[in-house]
């Protein structure tokens, strides 16, 4: 039997409960005041909490009102990672587009590394042509 690392059941559920409490809420008190989010698709980073927060804050509530639906999702002590789609109504502009009052279904994938339960790093896959497609079709 090789090394492993165990995790204790109740503190893995308590890792669980507050990463989907963050995926409901996008609350940055889960996030680590020097986290380091990456939108992958784009090349934007965003680095500590303030950032991360109004980056957050004017993608679900400003440009869209939206939200993440979650389909899939892991979690480990150090790791985890979201599987869904982001969904909303285009209310604001965004990257030149007035608002078009669509709305938009777009997948998303978001990786994270944690340290003492908070998110580190966030890695954002966002397919940000099907995105334009919806908006523009």
């Amino acid at each position: 039997m090789s090394e492993q690392t165990i995790v204790k059941k109740e503190s893995l559920s308590t890792l669980e409960e507050s990463f989907l409490n963050w995926a409901e809420t996008h609350d940055v008190k889960y996030v680590a005041e020097d986290a380091v989010f990456k939108n992958l698709s784009s090349g934007e980073e965003y680095k500590g909490r303030d950032a991360i927060g109004g980056m957050l804050h004017f993608i679900y509530h400003v440009a869209f009102d939206a939200r993440a639906e979650v389909t899939n999702y892991i979690v480990t002590e150090d790791k985890a990672m979201l599987e869904g789609f982001f969904i909303g109504r285009h209310i604001g502009e965004l990257a030149g587009i007035a608002p078009t009052n669509k709305d938009i279904r777009v997948p998303l994938c978001v990786s994270y590394d944690l340290k003492n339960g908070l998110i580190q790093e966030g890695r954002i896959y966002m397919l940000n042509s099907v995105m334009m497609q919806q908006l523009q079709g």
